[in-house]
């Protein structure tokens, strides 16, 4: 069994210079060729479970998912809670198997954010698992606007609360479909400078690749997530599938179609980051 906590994939990144995925999760289908993708790799992988992914499955069905994908990986992998806004999030999370909490109080007071996450902070140690937390803002395209993380306020954050993980805002931004922005490395290096503790790249989708291969290699970022850019092949893939053969009905037999571009496809994300063996 190859199940991890956040924590013990991020610390050796941390310490030899790479950086872990966080990959988005919908569905089996995804999530079984992520991990496919970070077994043909030789890298550890973490599994996501956000807002939409349990608006759609239940969260003690996912953990049950990740944790039997764990089971059959050789890597390690990370059953991860994304964007928990409530402690009742977190708490069914824990109880559901998962290795890994991520608290969202990025949109409320400083002081409440470092209150409310350091509380989460203490339930996933005292589990035996880990906690990221998120400080500054990471808006959407098309959606609520970015407020950049003040790295005073980081290391605060970081000292105050005990996570395991830290999310920044430094350019990133969620949903985005294309990577013609790129990271604030200033903001990065001042943030980097104040904290060890790991960094977090949300909205890593609409980051530029070699930026991301950059600050995988040479900072304290040690994870980057990564959805949009993967559902867009899922999304190419099912649209393929269905279309070239417009009389099969099977979702099974369609669905199939989708695995190989997709673990390839993922394949080429995670040599991004610096780990993978080839």
């Amino acid at each position: 069994m190859t199940l991890a906590t956040l924590a013990d994939v991020l610390q050796p990144a941390l310490k030899n210079g790479y950086a872990v995925a966080g990959l988005v999760t919908l569905g089996w289908e995804d999530m079984r060729a992520y991990v496919a993708a970070a077994d043909a790799e030789g890298v550890p992988v973490i599994l996501q479970a956000g807002p939409s992914c349990r608006a759609h499955t239940p969260l003690p069905i996912l953990g049950k998912m990740f944790r039997h994908l764990a089971d059959t990986a050789s890597v390690p992998v990370v059953a991860h809670l994304d964007h928990g806004y409530t402690f009742e999030d977190c708490q069914e999370a824990l109880d559901s198997g998962f290795t890994s909490l991520m608290y969202d109080g990025s949109q409320k007071p400083l002081s409440q954010n470092i209150d409310e996450t350091g509380r989460i902070a203490e339930l996933a140690h005292a589990a035996g698992i880990s906690c990221e937390g998120e400080i500054g803002f990471v808006g959407y395209a098309e959606g609520a606007t970015s407020k950049g993380t003040d790295p005073e306020e980081a290391r605060k954050f970081a000292e105050a609360t005990g996570v395991d993980a830290m999310a920044i805002s430094v350019g990133n931004v969620h949903l985005q479909e294309n990577k013609e922005g790129g990271l604030d490395e200033e903001r990065i290096r001042a943030i980097e400078a104040v904290t060890d503790v790991p960094l977090v790249i949300h909205g890593g989708s609409g980051v530029p690749s070699a930026q991301r291969r950059k600050l995988a290699t040479g900072s304290k970022i040690c994870k980057f997530n990564i959805g949009t850019e993967l559902r867009k092949v899922f999304g190419t893939a099912l649209r393929n599938a269905v279309n070239r053969d417009p009389d099969r009905f099977d979702r099974v037999a369609i669905l199939s179609d989708i695995h190989d571009p997709l673990v390839a496809a993922t394949r080429v994300v995670l040599r991004d980051f610096g780990a993978s063996k080839s």
